[in-house]
């Protein structure tokens, strides 16, 4: 199902850090509505610090998978 809302960018700090980790696949696994919301929630981050705190979950999450934004899920 394609998403009806404003598409979020992917910057190239994500795209380095997906790779960096090996986790593009798994993000590439993730229905559109979570990468999309995840590169949105990063990006609306105002200080630095809070940028690299989200990314980090991201990956974390990404990599342990069933999680989404701190929430249980089961993909």
């Amino acid at each position: 199902m394609a998403l009806t809302r404003k598409l979020n960018p992917m910057s190239p700090e994500i795209e380095r850090a997906l790779a960096g980790r090996g986790l593009g696949q798994a993000y590439a696994e993730r229905p559109d509505y979570q990468r999309n919301d995840y590169l949105g929630w990063i990006a609306r981050a105002k200080l630095p610090a809070t940028r690299q705190k989200r990314l980090d979950q991201m990956l974390d999450e990404l990599e342990r998978g069933g999680v989404y934004m701190n929430m249980k899920w089961n993909g």
